[in-house]
């Protein structure tokens, strides 16, 4: 895992922040790979918010506080929740070849 624990702390830190104390967060995609350099921070965050409006609020809470203490870096996140009908195969992929922060 390309990321170190500082990294991971913030970026947990700050989801159960921003999502709620139960928030999971994946790491997944080339981060995951130790033999590869640079790309996307790519996050899925699972979460048990519902509402649209506190997803959207908690989602740009949760950039701004990752970009204040990481600094400017490709941070790509999934949401998921509880009742969301549509889910890209990504999402699939991501919980099962993800790693926990």
């Amino acid at each position: 895992m390309r990321l170190s624990p500082e990294q991971r702390r913030v970026l947990l830190d700050s989801a159960r922040a921003c999502f709620g104390a139960s928030v999971q967060v994946r790491l997944f995609g080339s981060r995951l790979d130790d033999r590869q350099r640079g790309g996307d921070i790519d996050l899925l965050l699972e979460t048990e918010l519902r509402d649209p409006a506190q997803i959207v609020a908690a989602h740009s809470r949760f950039l701004a506080d990752a970009y204040a203490q990481l600094g400017e870096q490709k941070i790509d996140l999934l949401i998921d929740y509880p009742g969301r009908t549509n889910r890209a195969p990504i999402f699939e992929r991501a919980r099962s070849q993800g790693q926990l922060l």
